[in-house]
């Protein structure tokens, strides 16, 4: 005979994943109002060494937050950046010259040893290196010159959500620093975030529309496209369907040909610039008679075939990444409790990944 749940709902799947994504307003707040002082002084330190590169390094959701920094440091900044390839360091042994290079190492815990030695080896190699990490105490900050702690708190899930966008937030304060900005287009994350994953039903709906799907293609360009490729990790970590993430120009030199009206296809449509660019894309798609599902303004999720609209009416553009990846930490949470999985406790994943 089998025992009775406990009533608190402690064993429940995906309660601590819950927990956690619905921790994320106040975790926003969090760096706001404690951790926006400390990342403005580390800012200024790193401005006052003039890099005139950046490198990002970074692995898995962290790599999709590196990404994120990426857009913003060319965009804002002007600053040509790119991302690091560990293996030249860490396999092959190559040493390159990176004096007045800004390395920015992104991760979670700060445990993964690929990081750390690559870390090592480019400060050692004269370069200017910050790491950016929920873990004060950890390996990845002993070994960086400065570091930026994210406050997210402990996060106990494999999946990560809450670590994810603080990393976001976290980063676009060090690039306003860099440029001597003060952040204030963040200011309405808080609680924009709170309006968002209070519409829990509203994606419930969603997931059962795309809980039998065996594919799905995720799309955007601009800042969104971070945030394209974070859902679909999110979605093959949790619910392992297969999820393929493209920017809207790639999808159009080849991958298109694979769209039709029977996987779903999801566009982040960040309004904007970003939005504008990706037009052409989703004309393209709904042609093709994709099941298209849209995360964005108004008018693009009324023209497809299903969406989710987002509270961006006074958002800058290089801040919605940390509102649009909300709804689709929701839609992977639920399409793994529809398929009748545990999205706390992914198969073969560890939270403190050790890659060399």
């Amino acid at each position: 005979m089998s025992a009775t749940p406990p009533a608190d709902g402690s064993e429940r799947p995906g309660r601590i994943m819950s927990g956690e994504m619905a921790e994320q307003p106040a975790v926003l707040r969090r760096i706001l109002d404690e951790g926006a002082p400390g990342i403005r002084e580390v800012a200024a330190a790193v401005a006052a060494r003039k890099p005139r590169f950046v490198l990002l390094t970074a692995r898995g959701t962290s790599d999709n937050a590196a990404l994120y920094a990426k857009y913003l440091l060319e965009i804002r900044l002007g600053m040509p950046c790119g991302l690091a390839s560990m293996s030249t360091t860490t396999a092959y042994g190559a040493r390159p010259d990176l004096r007045d290079v800004l390395v920015v190492t992104v991760s979670q815990s700060g445990g993964s040893p690929d990081l750390v030695a690559s870390t090592g080896a480019a400060r050692e190699a004269g370069a200017v290196t910050l790491a950016v990490t929920n873990n004060r105490d950890s390996p990845l900050a002993a070994v960086s010159e400065y570091h930026i702690d994210i406050l997210a708190g402990p996060e106990r899930a494999l999946p990560a959500t809450k670590t994810y966008t603080a990393s976001l937030l976290s980063l676009y304060l060090f690039v306003e620093g860099l440029r001597g900005g003060d952040g204030a287009a963040a200011e309405a994350l808080p609680a924009r975030a709170g309006e968002i994953l209070a519409r829990k039903d509203e994606v419930r709906a969603l997931a059962a529309r795309y809980r039998f799907a065996e594919r799905m293609v995720i799309t955007s360009r601009g800042y969104g496209y971070p945030t394209a490729k974070e859902a679909a990790l999110k979605l093959m970590e949790t619910s392992y369907i297969p999820a393929l993430s493209y920017s809207g120009a790639d999808l159009l030199h080849g991958p298109l040909a694979m769209v039709d009206n029977i996987s779903p296809v999801i566009a982040v449509v960040t309004d904007g610039r970003g939005g504008e660019a990706l037009q052409p894309v989703l004309d393209r798609l709904r042609g093709r008679g994709a099941d298209l599902f849209v995360v964005g303004p108004q008018a693009q999720v009324a023209a497809a075939s299903a969406g989710f609209v987002l509270p961006t009416a006074g958002i800058a553009e290089e801040v919605q990444p940390v509102l649009e990846i909300l709804p689709l930490q929701m839609l992977a949470y639920e399409v793994t409790i529809a398929r009748g999985q545990d999205p706390d406790a992914p198969r073969a994943l560890a939270k403190v990944t050790e890659t060399r």
